[in-house]
């Protein structure tokens, strides 16, 4: 019981903490105001999240083996070659799934 007591406060006190640092920029933004050069670096830190869970999904690591390629590396890059060629996002999703499940379909995986 004590386990599940210390999980429980664990995570009410990380929910809080959660809320509190997302809530602090609306509450008290307008009081502080950012550099220029830090306002136009935040404008990369949704692509660099981005980047942070793609990348390693795409090409995970082994530390002895080095970066693993698989089919998800071929189908990332078909998707990619559908959106520059049609410029749709909606396409982009499509492809990179049909061209996966193919793939796993074709090579038996």
């Amino acid at each position: 019981m004590e386990n599940s007591a210390y999980l429980y406060t664990a995570i009410v006190l990380l929910a809080i903490c959660t809320a509190i640092c997302r809530a602090g920029y609306f509450v008290f933004g307008h009081y502080i105001t950012l550099p220029d050069g830090l306002r136009s670096a935040l404008r990369y830190a949704p692509l660099a999240a981005l980047t942070g869970i793609v990348i390693p999904e795409l090409l995970p690591w082994h530390p002895i083996d080095g970066p693993q390629v698989d089919l998800r590396l071929l189908a990332a890059a078909i998707a990619v070659g559908v959106f520059l060629w049609t410029r749709n996002g909606f396409l982009l999703i499509i492809s990179g799934m049909a061209a996966l499940w193919i793939s796993r379909w074709l090579f038996g995986l």
